[in-house]
């Protein structure tokens, strides 16, 4: 179980050296989402009964997200509506206060998460499911599917 824990930690951190390397917001921003991505991930296998749970690698998902809604907004500037197969949806320039105040929300509702520090399964049901829903929302108006 530690081997798996400080092999995600290994994944996360090489996936900070990769955001930290890219030269382009498309790159970034798609980077920052794979974090998001795997932290989602570690925390919905113990939500789901598939991984035992683990109250470090929760608070450690917790921060990866925090620290990638503190910075994800300044990754979209004008002109980087393209290029990358970039996912990103033209509503987020077209309507920019509502894609920041969902990004707002998200982040609140890490932080909530970050500050209950689950310590138990049940705790971190209570603070994924409003996370995960917050993930969902801006998906579904801010992200377009690129075939």
């Amino acid at each position: 179980m530690k081997l798996r824990i400080l092999f995600a930690a290994a994944v996360i951190g090489a996936a900070g050296i990769a955001t930290a390397t890219a030269a382009e917001p498309q790159e970034v921003r798609q980077e920052m989402m794979k974090k998001v991505g795997g932290a989602t991930g570690a925390m919905a296998k113990m939500v789901k009964g598939e991984a035992a749970f683990d109250a470090d690698a929760v608070m450690a998902a917790l921060t990866t997200m925090s620290e990638v809604a503190a910075d994800y907004g300044n990754q979209f500037p004008e002109g980087s509506e393209t290029g990358f197969k970039t996912e990103a949806a033209p509503a987020i320039w077209s309507d920019r206060a509502g894609f920041d105040a969902a990004l707002e929300k998200f982040k609140t509702d890490v932080d909530a998460g970050i500050a209950a520090a689950p310590a138990d399964l049940d705790g971190l049901k209570a603070v994924f499911g409003p996370i995960t829903k917050n993930c969902g929302a801006c998906h579904e108006d801010y992200r377009q599917k690129n075939s």
